[in-house]
Parts: C-alpha cells; sequence; structure tokens
C-alpha cells in the first residue's frame, strides 16, 4: 500500500466506475498505522482503492474540497486529542483542526454525509458546542455497546444487534451532546458512543473499522500513548486476543451502501 503522504490518492477509474469516492481525511504521522488504518476502511466498506480517496493531513494543509465530488466523508482516529488545552497542541494540530473545522461547518450546512470514528467524534463536538473531556476514558480492547431506542430506528443503526462489543482506546470523549445530536449508542463505562447529526453526520467514539490485527497493530504503534498502563501490555493484548467483535464493521458498509452516489448526481 502506498505512504505517500499528501496526495488526493484518486484514479480516473473512478469516474469509469460511475460512482463519486468516498474521502478519507487522517492523520496519523506513522505510515504503517496510517496505511492500515485506510486499509480498514476499504475493507470494512466493501470499497476498492479508486473508491476511497485519502489525505494525510498531518503532512500538509487540506487542499479546496468540493463536496460535490465525493459520496460522503470520514475521519478516522488520531494521536490527536481535541481537548489538549491549545498551548499543548503542536503547530501541525492546530492547523489540522482550523481545516477540518471549517470542513464541519460546511458539512453541518448541508447536512452532507460524514463518519467520525474516534477522533472525528470530537471534533464534532468540540466543533458544535459541546464538551469533550477526560472524564469517561476507556482502556485499549473491547467495549460493551448498547443501541438506543433512537439507533433502533436510524438508517445505519438498525441493522446492528441490541447490544454488541466494539474496539475502542480513547484518553476524551464526547461529556456533553451538541445541540441537535441524537444518542445513537452508549455504554457503561463511555456514555456517549455514537451520536447523529442533522440526517446524514454520523459520529462514533468506537472504531468501527477495526479488526482484531488491526488494533493490536495500533497496540504496538502507540504503546507509549497512554490508551493503557505500560506494564499492562501483556494483559491488554490477551483481553483482545480474546474478544468477539463482529458487528461494527456493518456500520461502515451501512454507511457506504448507503450514501455512495454516481457521478451525475
Amino acid at each position: 500500500m502506498t505512504s505517500r503522504a499528501h496526495t488526493l490518492e484518486r484514479s480516473d477509474s473512478d469516474v469509469r466506475t460511475g460512482i463519486k469516492p468516498f474521502l478519507l481525511l487522517a492523520s496519523r504521522a506513522d505510515d504503517e498505522a496510517a496505511d492500515d488504518e485506510y486499509a480498514s476502511f476499504l475493507a470494512t466498506g466493501g470499497l476498492q482503492p479508486h473508491e476511497l480517496v485519502r489525505i494525510r493531513l498531518e503532512a500538509g494543509s487540506l487542499p479546496p474540497i468540493d463536496l460535490d465530488d465525493y459520496s460522503g466523508i470520514i475521519v478516522g482516529g488520531s494521536p490527536f486529542n481535541a481537548s489538549d488545552p491549545v498551548e499543548q497542541k503542536s503547530a501541525v494540530q492546530l492547523r489540522v483542526e482550523t481545516e477540518l473545522g471549517a470542513l464541519i461547518d460546511h458539512v453541518i450546512e448541508r447536512d452532507f454525509p460524514f463518519f467520525g470514528a474516534c477522533y472525528g467524534i470530537g471534533l464534532l463536538t468540540s466543533r458544535l458546542g459541546g464538551v469533550v473531556d477526560d472524564s469517561t476514558p476507556e482502556v485499549a480492547g473491547p467495549t460493551r455497546i448498547a443501541i438506543t431506542d433512537d439507533g433502533a430506528a436510524d438508517q445505519l443503526f438498525a441493522g446492528l444487534q441490541a447490544e454488541f462489543d466494539a474496539y475502542v482506546g480513547h484518553k476524551e470523549a464526547c461529556a456533553v451532546l451538541p445541540q441537535g445530536a441524537v444518542l445513537l449508542a452508549s455504554g457503561t463505562a463511555c456514555p456517549v458512543q455514537a451520536f447523529r447529526l442533522g440526517r446524514n453526520v454520523y459520529a462514533t467514539q468506537f472504531h468501527p473499522e477495526l479488526s482484531r490485527a488491526s488494533i493490536l497493530t495500533r497496540l504496538r504503534i502507540y504503546s507509549d500513548n497512554g490508551y493503557f498502563a505500560p506494564d499492562t501490555y501483556d494483559e491488554v493484548v490477551a483481553t483482545i486476543n480474546g474478544s468477539s467483535v463482529t458487528e461494527p464493521p456493518a456500520l461502515v458498509r451501512a454507511f457506504v451502501e448507503r450514501f455512495r452516489r454516481p457521478t451525475s448526481a
């Protein structure tokens, strides 16, 4: 898989298929983690490489984005934390958040299909006046998710089981929903696991794209980033190896199937 840092990874074949691609906005400086994330969204979304354009924002400024060129936008996880004090954020993080914030404004204005996972929920929440803080972190690994009544009626979440396990790993979370947000999924350790804004803007605290192999890859790469106590690494790995996470990938596929658009749209 390519590790080109900041290129619109798009082929003319996306035009030949007649389907507008999805756009993955990433911010992982580690090539292995970035490429694994891209591969994970390809696999869970049932997408071919020409159907998922990737831009690595940590490597350079976001180019002008015409939403009409895409079926939807995906923002994955990141080593960045939206709730970090401004003075602790690097110049790169501040730029990424400014650029994504401006794009989020357009997304909300148009109710454009958007899926933000982990860092994505933090960006949406903080941009739209909710509260993101460190009061409900979760150690890297599986956690139990429960669909709310609104989630059971939602166009994407309705296809999931009422309760299921999903992979998480976060130091911050949404503590107060943005105005107008609809809670779709919750958990005991972290009450806000997913919400929707409007009809088409989604965010999850859990990572629906992660397989067991992928979370173990990220665990290794980010072992010093505070997602678990250093002396518990073997225990965390054992918990993940003993887990069974099957439902969440269907959410990515549902997002793709619901929002893919022909080039003529």
